[in-house]
């Protein structure tokens, strides 16, 4: 097999190439076909002609193409056949090849435009060759007699941003704006890129002073200098300062768009002020800037987030008539916040409304219904819509699979999951942590222990991907069986291993030692999650196991001390903890109480930390349990609930869904 070779001979030169002549004619037909001929054989797999053994660097392109050339109409070779050749190896990515070019252009003298760098420069930017570039820019005026201009500084600066190098570009900037002999002024782009960068690093003041410089510096704010600045300021949680950009730009003469618009409305959907966000739309319509659909994504997401699910569809409705094709994250976003709120149900007759609309349903909408419809007790629904996305063609996924094994083992049925299971990795889809986690919580719960302790083996066998929650899955269900030797070498294994247990990992070994009687180890270990991050501090489960094992063991006393300690951490009593304590108040004193008091007294001091729905909650065990709270709690309760705001909130909300 012989090479092709891309790069001009030396015989071949005319005496127009000798007398450095750099244009190119082609006046006739045939010219011009050689001229294709040569710059797509650049781009080719190089197929030989000469030997392997001859030197590619001595004869880069093929005699024979320049041979045939004037036998096909007149033409004299100059610097536009390498100006080709360099966008083709660029365009390529065949590094070697234009290094080749440059070389012999340098050494013919040949002159180099800047645009044929800022060519090399995209190129290396699309290799992430962030070295290459910069190197290149620099040797541009040595060693090929090139004026660097802000058109090829922008360019390797856009490189450089592009690959997430942020601090290395503020460097670059710096160095190149304040080196006096490369005499090159930013402009608007480059200030751009800058302030890009520097909200990027979250240096959002740092930004905003050379958005203030930009005039001093013969700079004009464009549209997306604007934008730029509101996003970064609306991610710093400034959103006032960006609202206040929209009115400046405008008084500027700088007319916003949709997509300045849009970051607004984002900035305040996102933190809840939905108010503000509809009105930023009917300020939009004032300035002709018709909403598109991020507006309406946006907007939808943002009511989801609040709860306002219902606004919500309704928004999806007018969008829809508008006209305008809502994507899968939009639908995503209210089937996700449906099932949420215990709404699967309404989730799928969204999903029938969609396809006969003949959207196309992802495997990830589907995942949260089928997960939807199992939490909320409807197995058989559940079931029913994944048969129907299997029939319609929608390939079920990792994700997929995993929330129908979850959904089966909750209905009590491990085995069925196992052989979805099976039928999982037959397909070639990877198990995960939550889908072993999953199997091993379902055979658990049915009492079968040593089921659960197979598929951890398969697990750890295979060498699948585990984490934290396997390892608190299955020390809470070996705990739970009274296996506290096995979850103990599970704990140890798991420390081994990096992996820091979470609240339950440790709640269960804690639950376990209080069972074996060995309370001192269990506070021990109590003692230990108090040091521990946010992920591994006490819940009131936690509390509640400590408090019915010390009520039960070591007297009532020590129990309301850890009490006390529990409402000073802002952790608040749940039904568990007031049923704990009347049974101990009942049984383990020597005159025996009725708990009214006790509870009451919970309510005072919860409302004196305004905690009032901790206070509610107690309050509500209170009247079930026939024990009236004294005259002062409820006068608390009464002006926790009846605040004026909220009164007038309530009748509001009333007087809307009649007329609505």
């Amino acid at each position: 097999m012989q090479k092709w070779s891309i790069y001009p001979s030396k015989t071949l030169f005319t005496s127009s190439l000798i007398n450095k002549q750099s244009s190119i004619t082609i006046p006739s037909k045939s010219s011009r076909w050689f001229f294709s001929v040569l710059t797509s054989f650049s781009t080719s797999n190089h197929m030989e002609t000469e030997p392997e053994n001859k030197d590619e660097s001595d004869q880069p392109i093929s005699d024979q193409i320049f041979k045939s050339g004037p036998k096909l109409g007149s033409y004299n070779t100059g610097d536009k056949t390498f100006y080709s050749l360099i966008e083709n190896y660029a365009n390529s990515g065949d590094f070697k090849g234009l290094e080749r070019v440059l070389c012999r252009m340098r050494h013919e003298k040949r002159v180099f435009l800047e645009k044929n760098f800022i060519v090399m420069f995209k190129a290396y930017g699309k290799a992430h060759l962030v070295d290459e570039a910069i190197g290149l820019f620099s040797r541009m005026v040595d060693e090929f007699q090139c004026k660097r201009s802000v058109k090829s500084f922008n360019s390797v600066l856009n490189v450089i941003i592009q690959e997430g190098l942020y601090y290395r570009a503020l460097e670059f900037y710096k160095h190149v704006v304040n080196a006096k002999h490369m005499n090159i002024l930013p402009n608007t782009l480059s200030f751009n890129l800058v302030i890009k960068t520097m909200c990027k690093l979250g240096l959002v003041n740092d930004a905003l002073e050379v958005f203030r410089e930009m005039p001093i510096r013969k700079g004009v704010p464009d549209v997306y200098t604007y934008c730029t600045l509101m996003d970064g300021l609306c991610k710093g949680n400034r959103i006032e300062e960006a609202v206040l950009l929209l009115d400046e730009m405008q008084v500027d003469g700088c007319f916003p768009t949709p997509v300045t618009f849009n970051v607004l409305i984002n900035g305040l959907c996102k933190k809840g002020d939905l108010a503000r966000a509809a009105k930023l739309v009917d300020n939009m319509l004032l300035k002709g800037c018709e909403p598109n659909e991020v507006t309406y994504n946006t907007l939808i997401h943002g009511l989801c987030l609040k709860g306002n699910l219902d606004k919500a569809v309704s928004l999806l409705d007018r969008m829809v008539s508008n006209k305008y094709v809502p994507n899968e994250v939009t639908y995503g976003t209210i089937i996700n916040g449906l099932v949420k709120q215990g709404r699967a149900a309404d989730g799928v007759r969204l999903l029938v409304s969609l396809e006969e609309r003949q959207y196309c349903v992802n495997e990830y909408i589907y995942s949260t219904l089928v997960s939807g419809l199992f939490k909320e007790g409807k197995s058989e629904d559940g079931m029913k819509l994944w048969k129907e996305m299997v029939e319609k063609g929608c390939k079920p996924n990792t994700v997929v699979y995993s929330v129908l094994i979850d959904g089966l083992c909750r209905m009590g049925k491990p085995d069925e999951a196992k052989e979805i299971f099976a039928e999982m990795v037959n397909q070639g889809c990877i198990p995960n942590a939550f889908t072993f986690s999953s199997l091993m919580r379902g055979f658990f719960e049915m009492g079968n222990s040593d089921k659960a302790i197979q598929i951890w083996k398969e697990m750890s066998n295979g060498n699948y991907i585990c984490n934290e929650v396997c390892y608190s899955v299955l020390i809470h269900g070996l705990c739970k069986d009274g296996k506290l030797r096995e979850a103990m070498m599970v704990w140890t294994q798991m420390l081994s291993r990096g992996w820091k247990p979470d609240v339950v990992a440790y709640s269960s070994m804690i639950h376990g030692l209080c069972n074996a009687g060995s309370i001192e180890e269990a506070l021990n270990l109590f003692n230990e999650m108090l040091c521990q991050d946010s992920k591994s501090q006490p819940d009131v489960v936690t509390y509640n196991i400590l408090f019915n094992a010390l009520c039960k063991q070591s007297g009532i006393s020590h129990a309301i001390d850890l009490l006390n300690s529990m409402m000073d951490r802002c952790c608040d009593p749940d039904v568990v903890t007031c049923n704990i304590f009347l049974t101990a108040l009942r049984e383990k004193l020597d005159t025996p109480q009725d708990g009214r008091d006790f509870l009451d007294e919970l309510v005072v001091r919860l409302f004196k930390r305004q905690r009032t729905l901790g206070a509610i909650n107690i309050v509500e065990v209170m009247l079930q349990k026939f024990l009236s709270p004294k005259a002062s709690t409820w006068q608390r309760v009464v002006r926790a609930l009846c605040k004026p705001k909220k009164i007038q909130a309530a009748i509001d909300k009333c007087w809307r869904n009649m007329y609505c």
